[in-house]
């Protein structure tokens, strides 16, 4: 077993009195990032840490490196993962919804440029509501057995906060409107290579 570095926490005030030297790397997906990010954040999706890995250890090799999400979840898995790889970082504690909360400004691409959408959580928010409704209604309706629908994603949701993980946003996240074009990632990349 590999010691890991303990986990780096920025509050926002800390952050913001830094940013300028920070290197932010976002992990929310493309249209979580659309709707408003910290000033000057490259998108990095989660699910793409380890591609970036070269370009994010060069990054971190001429400065802090800061991450962020929308909550700190996926930040902190983030970091781990990254320390895993010998590659130190930060999160920023309570995400981007902290961050907005606090008062400071999140920028936005200009509409033109845009796939601004729902937030992650949202997104599940939205579908596990449609899936235990419709397990209700068909249960009601065709056979009592699809009650088990909505049975299922309840049990998914209790899971899902005991382990402060979700599968419904890991599928969520694959769907076309969640992923980056290669030309927005490569250009991500680039940017951490060049800061």
């Amino acid at each position: 077993m590999t010691n890991t570095p303990a986990l780096v926490t920025l509050g926002t005030e800390q952050a913001r009195a830094r940013l300028h030297e920070l290197t932010v790397i976002d992990v929310r997906t493309p249209a979580e990032y659309a709707s408003g990010h910290l000033p000057g954040a490259v998108n990095i999706p989660l699910d793409h840490i380890r591609r970036a890995l070269p370009e994010i250890r060069h990054a971190a090799e001429r400065g802090d490196v800061l991450v962020v999400c929308a909550s700190g979840a996926r930040s902190d898995n983030a970091c781990k993962l990254l320390a895993q790889q010998g590659i130190i970082t930060a999160t920023l504690a309570g995400g981007t919804g902290a961050w907005a909360a606090d008062g400071h400004d999140l920028h936005r691409p200009a509409a033109c440029d845009t796939r601004a959408g729902w937030s992650m959580e949202r997104q599940v928010r939205f579908t596990a509501g449609a899936l235990v409704l419709l397990g209700l209604v068909l249960g009601v309706l065709v056979h009592p057995a699809l009650l088990l629908i909505s049975a299922g994603i309840s049990g998914g949701l209790v899971l899902s906060a005991l382990t402060d993980t979700c599968g419904m946003a890991a599928v969520l996240g694959k769907l076309p409107h969640n992923r980056p074009r290669a030309a927005d990632l490569d250009e991500a990349l680039t940017a951490l290579r060049t800061c």
